[in-house]
């Protein structure tokens, strides 16, 4: 007697397990943040709020000197 091999489903058992071990090292891949300079960051995020648009700067002019 032979013994017959079911094809798809073994192909398809090996595409589950191989999908399987592919997305363990995609979530395993995420780097490792180390030495982070937590006031770099914090410097860095707050010096493009301190910069003016055209529009405002056009309103501050015009301001002063209606103060005087």
């Amino acid at each position: 007697m032979s013994v017959t091999r079911l094809k798809r489903k073994d192909r398809r058992n090996k595409n589950v397990a191989n999908g399987r071990v592919i997305k363990i090292g995609q979530r395993m891949a995420k780097p490792v943040i180390k030495n982070v300079d937590i006031e770099e960051l914090k410097a860095s995020f707050a010096t493009p709020a301190k910069k003016t648009t055209k529009k405002a700067a056009k309103a501050e002019s015009s301001e002063e000197p209606s103060a005087e």
